[in-house]
C-alpha cells in the first residue's frame, strides 16, 4: 500500500473543544473514541502529553466514577518500557480526565491501514514488547480487557501498549447497557464474548489476535455485524492461511479457546525467539521504513506549545502592557505547523501566568470571568485597549472634603450624601457587649439545662456534664457541651475464625459476614465487598483488600480499636497478603458506615485443595455516616 501523509493526525480545536483542560492549554486533536476524546498538550517544561477526556455521559455515572478512580490509581503504578505513562489526571471534575505521556507514532490499525501487514520479524518484536507491557500491567492488578491495534503503538523503539484497564470502568455502566460499545468484538476472547469472564488469559488471546493482524493485515475472523464476528470467536477457528509459518505456533498457542490452554507470558516470549532466525534485539531498525518514517514526520509535524515571551526587562510594564493583547505586528512569528492546521491561540498566554496578578494598583479592577480568558481566543478585556491615556480612577471628577469619621466606622449606604452627617455617633461600645454578655450567659445557662436532661441519670448524679467540682469518670465527664449531641457508639459484635476462599468478599452489614462470590461475575476487586481476598494465579500477587471504603495496616504499636481506625489516616485499598503476619491487624472503614478491624489468622496450606484466609473480626456497625454516591 502507498504511504499516505501524516499532517491529518494533528487537527485544530473546534468551537466544542475546551481550550484547557486541568490547566494544561490544549493545541490539537488526536482523535475520538467510545469513551472520550484525545487532545494533544504539554507539560511545563515542553513535553508533549496525550490527554483523554472522558465524555460527559459516561462522567455523569457514580458507578463509572468509582471504578474510574480504581483504575487510574491503579494505572498510576505501570511503569513498563512499553506502556505509555500516566502523567497526571482528575477523576472528580465535571467531566473526568487522564494525561499520559504522548507517543509520537501511529497505531498498529493506522500502519497497517496505510502501509500493509508487518514483515515476520518486525510482528515478533511487536509481541515480544506487548507480552513484557502486558508483564507490567497484570503486575498492577490489571487486565486490558480492550487489546486491540487502536491500542498499540508504534514507536521508533518498539510498541506501546496504551488505554490499560480504563475499558474495565465502563463495563455495567447504564451507558454500556443501553448502546455505547466499549471494545473491539473482532478481538474479544470466546469467554469474554460469551460470558463476559475477563482474566489475564484474555489479553493473552488479544495478543494472539493482534499478533495476526499485524502479520495478514486483517482480522483473522472476519468481518461484519459484531454478533457474526462474535458468534465466529466463540464456536468456529481462526483463518490463519495468510499467515507466515514461523508465527503459526505462537498465534495458535495464543488463540486457544481454552484459557487454561494459552500460554502464559513468558512462554509467549520463549515461542517468540524461538520463531526467529536471528536473535531478536529491539532497536531503531524494528519496523519498516515506510513506517519509521511516517514517526520522524509525526515529530517535525507536532504543533508547538503555547507560550508567550517574557515582557522587556529594561521597561517598567505599563497596564496595557500587562493586559491580554491580540500579537503585535512586531511579534516573532509563531513556529510552523502542519499543513493544514490552524494553530489557534497556540501562542497565548498559559492560565497560571495570568496577567492580572502584576496589574498596577491604579489600574481598574478585572471584573468577574474576566482574568480568565486568554489571548487568542476572543474578544480581549475592555481595560487592556490602549485608548485610555489616563486611568479612569487617577482623578476623582468632583472634590470630596475630609469626611468627620473614618471610612469604615459608618457604613457608605447609611449616608445621605458624600459631604454631610446627618445621623448621631454611635452608642459606646460597653452598653452593647454588656448585652451581648447578657445574651450568652444566658444561652449558656439553657444550653447546660438541656444537656443534663439529655444525660443518662447516672452520668447527671456523677457530674457528667461538666459542671464545676464534680470529678465525675464517666464518658460524658470531659466532653463540651458542643459535643454532646454526638451518638453513642455502637457496641463491638466479634466473629472468630472466618475462613475467607480466594476470589470471595464479604460484607460487614451480615450477620454473621459469610464470605461469598461476587454475583455480578465481575470480579471482587470491582464489586461491592467491604472486604474481599484475591488470589493471583499468575503472578501469586495475592491480596486482601476493599471494594467499598478505605483499609489502614496498623503497625505494632498501635492496637486495634474504634477510636484508633477513627484517628489513623494512612488509607489504602488493598494490601498483599505478604506484608501480613499472623496477628497483623487492619481498620476497614467501609462506605456503608461500619467499622471493623480484621485479625490475620494466617494462610491456608499448599497442598490443601482449596485456598483460603483465616479472620478474626471485630465490627462496629453504623459507627460512622455512611457515604453518598
Amino acid at each position: 500500500m502507498s504511504s499516505a501523509p501524516s499532517a491529518g493526525i494533528f487537527q485544530p480545536l473546534k468551537a466544542d473543544d475546551p481550550e484547557v483542560v486541568g490547566g494544561y492549554r490544549l493545541a490539537a486533536v488526536l482523535g475520538a473514541g467510545g469513551m472520550g476524546k484525545v487532545y494533544l498538550s504539554y507539560t511545563p517544561g515542553g513535553r508533549p502529553i496525550a490527554i483523554k477526556v472522558i465524555r460527559s455521559e459516561f462522567g455523569e455515572d457514580p458507578e463509572f466514577r468509582r471504578r474510574f478512580q480504581q483504575e487510574v490509581r491503579s494505572a498510576e503504578r505501570v511503569q513498563g518500557l512499553y506502556t505509555a505513562p500516566v502523567i497526571d489526571s482528575d477523576t472528580e471534575g465535571a467531566q473526568p480526565w487522564l494525561a499520559t505521556a504522548y507517543v509520537p507514532g501511529p497505531s498498529l490499525a493506522h500502519a497497517v491501514a496505510h502501509h500493509g501487514a508487518l514483515p515476520p520479524r518486525s510482528v515478533l518484536l511487536l509481541a515480544v514488547g506487548v507480552a513484557e507491557a502486558l508483564t507490567v500491567i497484570h503486575g498492577a492488578g490489571i487486565v486490558h480487557r480492550d487489546l486491540k491495534p487502536a491500542n498499540v503503538l508504534l514507536a521508533s523503539d518498539g510498541p506501546r501498549v496504551i488505554d490499560f484497564g480504563i475499558a474495565r470502568a465502563a463495563d455495567t455502566t447504564a451507558l454500556t447497557s443501553t448502546g455505547v460499545s466499549i471494545g473491539t468484538p473482532a478481538f474479544m476472547a470466546p469467554e469474554q464474548a460469551s460470558a463476559g469472564t475477563v482474566t489475564p488469559a484474555t489479553d493473552v488471546f488479544a495478543l494472539g489476535q493482534i499478533a495476526a493482524f499485524a502479520a495478514i493485515g486483517s482480522s483473522v475472523y472476519g468481518d461484519g455485524p459484531s454478533h457474526a464476528v462474535l458468534y465466529r470467536i466463540v464456536h468456529e477457528d481462526p483463518d490463519l492461511s495468510g499467515l507466515p509459518e514461523e508465527l503459526r505456533p505462537l498465534v495458535t498457542r495464543c488463540l486457544s479457546r481454552d484459557p487454561a490452554d494459552r500460554p502464559a507470558l513468558t512462554e509467549v516470549i520463549e515461542l517468540c525467539h524461538a520463531a526467529s532466525a536471528a536473535p531478536l534485539r529491539q532497536g531503531e531498525d524494528w519496523l519498516p521504513r515506510a513506517i519509521a518514517g511516517s514517526i520522524t514526520e509525526r515529530v517535525h509535524l507536532l504543533p508547538a506549545a503555547a507560550h508567550t515571551p517574557p515582557p522587556a526587562a529594561a521597561q517598567a510594564p505599563t497596564p496595557t502592557e500587562l493586559a491580554p493583547q491580540p500579537p503585535a505586528p512586531s511579534a516573532p512569528p509563531a513556529p510552523a505547523a502542519a499543513p493544514g492546521y490552524t494553530p489557534t491561540g497556540l501562542a497565548a498566554s498559559p492560565t497560571h501566568a495570568s496577567p492580572t496578578h502584576a496589574a498596577p494598583t491604579h489600574a481598574p479592577p478585572a471584573q468577574p470571568g474576566q482574568a480568565t480568558v486568554p489571548s487568542g481566543y476572543g474578544t480581549p478585556p475592555p481595560y487592556g485597549q490602549p485608548q485610555h491615556q489616563q486611568p479612569p480612577y487617577a482623578q476623582p471628577s468632583y472634590p470630596q472634603p475630609p469626611r468627620p469619621q473614618p471610612s469604615y466606622a459608618q457604613p457608605s449606604y447609611a449616608q445621605p450624601g458624600w459631604g454631610q452627617q446627618t445621623y448621631p455617633p454611635a452608642p459606646t461600645r460597653p452598653k452593647r457587649t454588656g448585652l451581648i454578655v447578657t445574651l450568652s450567659v444566658v444561652g449558656a445557662v439553657i444550653g447546660l439545662a438541656v444537656l443534663g436532661n439529655l444525660l443518662p441519670d447516672g452520668s447527671k448524679k456523677n457530674g457528667a456534664a461538666g459542671s464545676p467540682g464534680s470529678g465525675g469518670t464517666t464518658a460524658g465527664a470531659s466532653a463540651s457541651p458542643g459535643k454532646a449531641a454526638k451518638p453513642v457508639d455502637p457496641q463491638p459484635v466479634e466473629y472468630k475464625g472466618i475462613d475467607m476462599p480466594g476470589s470471595h468478599r464479604l460484607l460487614l452489614a451480615d450477620n454473621p459476614p459469610r464470605p461469598a462470590e461476587e454475583p455480578n461475575g465481575g470480579g471482587v476487586k470491582y464489586g461491592k465487598g467491604d472486604l474481599y481476598y484475591y488470589r493471583d494465579s499468575v503472578f501469586g500477587n495475592d491480596e486482601f483488600g476493599t471494594a467499598n471504603g478505605k483499609l489502614v495496616l496498623l503497625n505494632n504499636a498501635e492496637k486495634g480499636s474504634l477510636e484508633t481506625c477513627r484517628s489513623v489516616t494512612r488509607f489504602t485499598e488493598k494490601i498483599s497478603l505478604d506484608q501480613l503476619t499472623v496477628g497483623s491487624q487492619v481498620c476497614v472503614l467501609s462506605d456503608a458506615g461500619h467499622v471493623a478491624v480484621a485479625t490475620y489468622r494466617g494462610k491456608s496450606g499448599a497442598k490443601e485443595s482449596s485456598q483460603y484466609i483465616t479472620l478474626d473480626l471485630t465490627i462496629w456497625r453504623n459507627a460512622e455516616e455512611a457515604k453518598k454516591d
